[in-house]
């Protein structure tokens, strides 16, 4: 199994940074794409940034430019490199992973607990 921790929230003003981080643990070794999702208040859960086993990235639209996925492997931590934040970037970030599990070839998804950014003058 995969356990994620994320931390990094906080409260930030706009046009501030903020660096979010993803602690995973467990099977690391079964890890296929990480992925950084956001929830806002009453709204779904959206997808913000994945990077795949191969580096390849994708980023919503709405933070294309302004946010960027990377993961040090060293330490087995995802980040989310957050510049230029607007308030409708307020949510609680939730780390995504995904893998198949070697012995049975089934798919696995795991979630962090969520870490809240508020992004407020």
């Amino acid at each position: 199994q995969v356990q994620l921790v994320e931390s990094g929230g906080g409260l930030v003003q706009p046009g501030g940074s903020l660096r979010l981080s993803c602690a995973a643990s467990g099977d690391i070794f079964s890890i296929n794409a990480m992925s950084w999702y956001r929830q806002a208040p009453g709204k779904e859960r959206e997808l913000v940034a994945e990077l795949t086993t191969g580096g390849s990235t994708n980023y919503s639209d709405s933070v294309k430019g302004r946010f960027t996925i990377s993961r040090d492997y060293a330490v087995n931590t995802l980040y989310l490199q957050m510049n230029s934040l607007k308030p409708e970037d307020t949510a609680v970030y939730y780390c995504n992973a995904d893998s198949i599990a070697p012995t049975t070839g089934r798919y696995l998804e795991f979630w962090g607990q969520g870490t809240l950014v508020t992004v407020s003058s």
